[in-house]
């Protein structure tokens, strides 16, 4: 079976990693000069627990099964990651119903376990932490995503696997026996590429791609939504990351505290509507209005101590938080072989290992 992958992001990784595991021919076209340069650099690095979303979706599945997979992937294979914890804080008592409902909604999706936390067990575990009422997630934690795909890559490769950067699909056709690829070279020549299987990974752009052979009213559309991220200048606040009850008003989960590797210390994202999918410039003028919401749970935190980092956007296909993934083979579009993903943001880098293995079985690897 000749695969050709759309995007060498973390998925599109992923899924190469999964069809090349069973024994198909994969080509990987990358129109960056080097892989995954969009979605996938641009991201805290968490690894979720599959806290939020409802049960049954793809998110929560693909969530909770992709986090045991990679945690069992970079054990194996070397992959830098640790498993940090994470504080779900409430701040005001009103605030503490919306919490337990976060640690009923874990349960019934069978992430691993939340503990409460009294105020004596955060002041302990955070000293610099204020909150009426907490909860520990034992499998949140953070992982080098770039050192994750440079695996991904290599298993590929090894196993004949090809990965081609500056190479972008500008055409697709269906005929009898597959798909005939049109394919734009670096020197900007045109060549012809065939495939039984075409995957979709193209992460901002997969909703354009997919509308290169498929015009259906009803197929989904990004909306670009844009986070910024602001370090934290100095020793970090806490050595594990902080996140507050998100309001059911806000398309994220709320400013939060995260920590990379290298135990820096960094606030967001937060949410900027109607931007450009290129739009990566940091406000510096937003970090009042990050510190204004970090302050709530972290009170001793001057605005000083903020920088701008770098920011993100992500392809939700609605403004809904929980707005689930976009993941089909589009034979009922009269598309056989061609796979579909759309929407796949957060929690995408954790749920990357378990994606890949549905999509390999859709494609009938």
């Amino acid at each position: 079976m000749d695969v050709v992958i759309v995007g060498a992001g973390v998925i599109g990784l992923a899924v190469a990693e999964a069809m090349t595991g069973r024994g198909a021919e994969v080509t990987v076209l990358e129109a960056a000069d080097r892989i995954g340069t969009g979605v996938s650099s641009r991201n805290s690095e968490v690894v979720h627990a599959g806290l939020y979303y409802p049960t049954g979706s793809l998110k929560a599945t693909l969530c909770v099964e992709g986090r045991e997979r990679l945690a069992a992937f970079c054990e194996q294979h070397g992959v830098d990651h640790r498993w940090t914890g994470k504080v779900l804080v409430a701040t005001a008592a009103d605030e503490v119903p919306a919490l337990e409902r976060i640690g009923a909604q874990a349960e019934a999706n069978g992430a691993r376990p939340l503990v409460s936390m009294s105020r004596h067990d955060l002041l302990q575990r955070c000293p610099t932490v204020r909150a009426v009422a907490a909860l520990w997630s034992t499998g949140t934690g953070i992982v080098d995503s770039h050192g994750l795909m440079t695996r991904l890559r290599l298993l590929t490769e090894r196993r004949g696997g090809v990965v081609l950067c500056r190479h972008g699909l500008v055409g697709a056709t269906l005929r009898t026996n597959g798909w005939r690829l049109e394919i734009r070279q670096p020197d900007g020549s045109l060549a012809a590429l065939d495939a039984d299987i075409v995957v979709n990974a193209a992460g901002l752009q997969a909703d354009e791609v997919a509308r290169l052979v498929c015009q259906d009213a009803d197929l989904p559309r990004h909306i670009a939504v844009k986070g910024s991220y602001f370090d934290v200048v100095g020793p970090p606040p806490a050595d594990t990351l902080v996140y507050p009850v998100p309001s059911p008003t806000l398309t994220g989960l709320g400013t939060h505290l995260t920590i990379d590797l290298a135990g820096r210390a960094r606030l967001g994202p937060d949410v900027q509507m109607g931007r450009a999918s290129d739009d990566f410039a940091v406000d510096g003028s937003r970090a009042a209005l990050f510190h204004q919401a970090a302050s709530r749970f972290l009170p001793e935190l001057r605005l000083d101590q903020l920088q701008p980092a770098y920011a993100g956007i992500r392809p939700k296909l609605a403004t809904d938080r929980v707005a689930d993934f976009y993941v089909r083979h589009e034979v009922d579009r009269g598309l056989p072989g061609w796979v579909n993903l759309l929407g796949i943001e957060s929690p995408g880098l954790t749920a990357s290992l378990a994606l890949a293995q549905r999509v390999a079985t859709l494609a009938g690897g």
